[in-house]
């Protein structure tokens, strides 16, 4: 090696220095000296010093332990162009950071004390365990965070989008236990009250991942050298039981932190950094949500991301705490809640490490590059005589649901999914024997179905391995209630240790194990649920994670979609690839125009508005809250003798009020106390507002009136690999406008004509070269003769009318089983009528021929 780095007489660091100009590089040369040195020399043996780097000019890699030819190399570079590499330095190489910066006894002695672990069981010796050293990115975000922090004092708010494959977790744990020793660089800052006083008293982390709450907890733990200063909070009485008992960390879930938030509000006198793990996934409500659903309605359904916003202390941050959030994908909302304002008004992260990184370093694998996608292809028909008349545009999505729930549908994706996953990676023995697939599905009562269908799937193979089922509480489905414990024999909370077991291949989902999960041995997903946005790119993600003990590579991973084209996909990703901003603030001024419109429609007095906001914010039982929010209910219900499109109107409007102030409140730089009080009214009153769509009976009876005749499967896109845009996404704020019931035409179709409209639209041409016809059509011949039935009920069968009718339900049998490999000939052979009556007679005339 070329040097060593010495602190006090020690050997902490040592270096393999290369130069391009002299054809060696580190990537290469470097590596290659390491893994063939002598790793058993006193100086080389894992623990004796800290870190092994080799550097050229451009690029810097490390390794915390030698291990001959399977040493795992880590870059250790700042990224340029959000991307992998080091930038430009018009001082000098581009590494110079490793020794003006990185390598500085100062700094060197900051990692020692407040970075490295060595992690592992106390009783493990030294060989089984693993040395920490934090990469680049990691040791910037946390220097610059406690860098402002120091500078800036208390109450500001930092936005980290850090992609998957950051290690998330650990910068976490390293800037929570150096937050708690910050002290402010001058007296004169908020919150600050000497110079060697820190500026917080507690950090809160909050998580929405239950099993990372203790993970977190035993990071830091592990990190800390002052035993029994972390502790869980799940009330705000811990709150403030941590802090007299000198707890310095304190760790929630996102389900608890409304109540922790009050314990910020009375301790007004302490200091607070509050660190928001993924502050887009899992979120739960605010407040308010365990009073709405004593009071009988039910907590928002919002989008995770969006509720963060709503969390904040009856949406308004305080100014005792300091608010880091932690994300890989950002939302608008995110990004002005928490992200800094540009002098040209728009909205950045504080740090960014972005996904196009951590890809092309190699620490998490692109989901994208190998993407093949399926279209369905329906067929219904009507079980009863009369034709009605239906809103036709409702009455196409209805089919759609119809069809995609049924046994039938799931049955035929199934039998693909299982059949691709035992050809593509049980039998090759992708990730050494050990690759995993997760199947997500729209709903629960779907997952129920697509379990049934898989277990039947695996049973006709002799049940080569197991699969399971995750979903969270009961469901019933046909008559019968379903849990997940009871479905898979092991405790719900046991679901995902199972998993990681050989036995079991296959994982079916809705929601659930869609964002936090991370098994590295997951290498295939099977998609039939529709992604958009974040969703997409968390649900996606649970395939990245790179595993080199496994050999999993880029290359093992495949998505097969049955809902969403490459496009949809392309549309998901593309915001999150690099750098996300936000393009300018949310004007707020519609509440405006929307407290107008709701006012002058008669629904509430305003003085039942001010009385129920005193006797909430009073703490009064919801007993007494219930009458003022049922008499503006049943007002609204049925004494002011609303027309149904005046009744939806006015709920659309409330629902949109409730939504914008619960995400805007928190960071308009003005309050509105009016705003306030109908937000909260209206919050409890919009569950108890029943309305009706005039044409909903109708629609209902639709599903009564059809039946599902068939249904195919086409690939559309194979393998193919989704290019994601470079450019810095950016994105806009909602600025909504005032939205309400649309009056106008609702087109009409009788219900024939809809469903040969819906046929229509899956349904495609035969585009068979004339040889191709002619070999399917003898393969038909050929599948109608080794039938079952042939020869008994049709080829010796003397009595003409029974004979046709064998024969026809032959046929149908042949061409359903034949589906997959002859889609566009079974369209057009359930479609076309007189293509089918032609193509009968033509295999009968084939088979008068054919020798038997």
């Amino acid at each position: 090696m070329d040097m060593v780095v010495f602190l006090n007489g020690l050997p902490l660091v040592t270096l393999e220095l290369k130069n391009a100009w002299t054809h060696q590089t580190a990537r290469y040369h470097g590596q290659k000296q390491y893994r063939e040195r002598d790793a058993n020399q006193t100086l080389l043996r894992f623990g004796r010093v800290l870190v092994h780097m080799t550097a050229d000019t451009d690029e810097v890699w490390m390794a915390t332990k030698l291990a001959g030819a399977s040493t795992s190399f880590l870059p250790f570079n700042k990224g340029h162009n959000e991307g992998a590499g080091n930038p430009p330095n018009p001082k000098g190489h581009k590494t110079a950071y490793l020794w003006e910066e990185v390598l500085q006894p100062e700094s060197l002695a900051g990692i020692i004390q407040h970075f490295v672990l060595l992690e592992g069981k106390k009783t493990d010796p030294l060989a089984k365990k693993t040395l920490i050293f934090p990469r680049y990115h990691q040791l910037n975000v946390v220097r610059k965070l406690l860098s402002h922090t120091a500078q800036t004092g208390v109450g500001h708010k930092y936005l980290i989008q850090h992609s998957a494959g950051s290690g998330k977790s650990n910068s976490i744990t390293w800037a929570a236990y150096q937050l708690i020793e910050t002290h402010p660089a001058k007296l004169d800052l908020p919150g600050a009250r000497a110079l060697d006083a820190p500026l917080f008293d507690s950090v809160i982390v909050v998580t929405d991942r239950r099993l990372l709450d203790k993970q977190l907890r035993d990071n830091i733990k592990d990190f800390s050298e002052v035993k029994n200063i972390v502790a869980p909070a799940l009330k705000s009485s811990d709150l403030k039981a941590a802090l007299e008992n000198g707890k310095k960390i304190i760790i929630t879930t996102i389900q608890k932190f409304p109540f922790v938030i009050d314990g910020i509000e009375d301790l007004g006198d302490k200091r607070f950094a509050v660190i928001i793990d993924e502050a887009h996934s899992g979120q739960s409500g605010i407040a308010s949500d365990k009073m709405n659903q004593a009071m009988g309605g039910d907590p928002d359904e919002d989008d995770a991301q969006d509720k963060i916003v709503a969390v904040m202390q009856a949406r308004k941050m305080r100014d005792n705490a300091s608010y880091f959030a932690f994300t890989a994908t950002p939302k608008a909302i995110t990004l002005e809640k928490f992200g800094e304002q540009q002098p040209d008004g728009r909205f950045r992260p504080f740090h960014l490490y972005s996904m196009k990184q951590a890809i092309e370093e190699g620490f998490i694998l692109d989901v994208l590059a190998n993407y093949t996608t399926y279209k369905g292809y329906y067929e219904i028909q009507k079980s009863i005589e009369d034709n009605p008349l239906f809103d036709t545009s409702k009455a196409q999505k209805k089919l759609r649901a119809y069809v995609e729930r049924s046994q039938q549908t799931i049955n035929t994706k199934a039998e693909i999914m299982v059949e691709n996953f035992i050809d593509k990676v049980v039998n090759p023995k992708k990730l050494r024997g050990k690759g995993k697939g997760m199947i997500v599905t729209q709903n629960i009562e779907v997952a129920i179905r697509y379990y049934k269908a898989v277990q039947a799937e695996l049973a006709k193979r002799g049940n080569p391995f197991k699969a399971l089922i995750a979903f969270s509480g009961e469901k019933e489905v046909d008559g019968v209630k379903y849990t997940e414990t009871e479905m898979n024999g092991v405790p719900e909370d046991k679901t995902r240790s199972e998993f990681d077991k050989d036995e079991f291949r296959l994982l079916i989902v809705a929601n659930k194990y869609l964002t936090g999960f991370d098994q590295p041995k997951l290498c295939a997903m099977y998609v039939d649920k529709k992604l958009q946005s974040v969703l997409a790119v968390q649900a996606l993600s649970r395939l990245n994670r790179s595993s080199p003990k496994l050999g999993k590579r880029t290359e093992d991973l495949f998505v097969l979609d049955f809902f969403n084209s490459t496009e949809d996909i392309k549309a998901a990703f593309d915001p999150f690839f690099t750098v996300t901003t936000l393009s300018e603030a949310t004007d707020v001024n519609v509440l405006h125009v929307l407290k107008a419109s709701l006012d002058d429609v008669g629904v509430y007095e305003w003085s039942e508005v001010e009385e129920f906001c005193k006797r909430f914010f009073d703490g009064e039982d919801s007993e007494k809250l219930s009458p003022l929010i049922d008499v503006a209910a049943e007002r609204f219900n049925t004494g002011l003798e609303l027309e149904d499109q005046e009744k939806i109107d006015f709920k659309i409007k409330a629902k949109q009020f409730v939504k914008i102030y619960g995400q805007m409140a928190a960071i308009m730089p003005f309050e509105v106390e009016a705003w306030e009080k109908l937000f909260w009214f209206l919050k409890f009153l919009v569950p108890k507002l029943n309305i009706k769509d005039p044409n909903q009976d109708a629609l209902d009876d639709l599903l009564e009136a059809v039946d599902l005749s068939s249904y195919g499967l086409e690939r559309t896109k194979l393998n193919q690999t989704i290019g994601l845009d470079t450019s810095e996404a950016e994105l806009d704020p909602q600025n909504p406008t005032p939205r309400g019931y649309r009056e106008g035409e609702v087109q009409e179709d009788p219900l024939e004509e809809i469903i040969r409209s819906f046929n229509q639209r899956w349904f495609q041409g035969w585009s068979a070269t004339p040889e191709e016809q002619r070999i399917k059509f003898l393969n038909i011949v050929e599948s109608v003769q080794a039938h079952p039935d042939f020869e008994k009920k049709f080829d010796e069968n003397s009595d003409p009318y029974s004979r046709n009718l064998a024969f026809e339900k032959i046929m149908k049998e042949v061409m359903l089983k034949r589906r997959k490999e002859e889609l566009e000939l079974y369209k057009l052979h359930n479609q076309d009528e007189a293509f089918r009556s032609a193509l009968y007679l033509s295999v009968r005339e084939a088979l008068t021929q054919s020798p038997r």
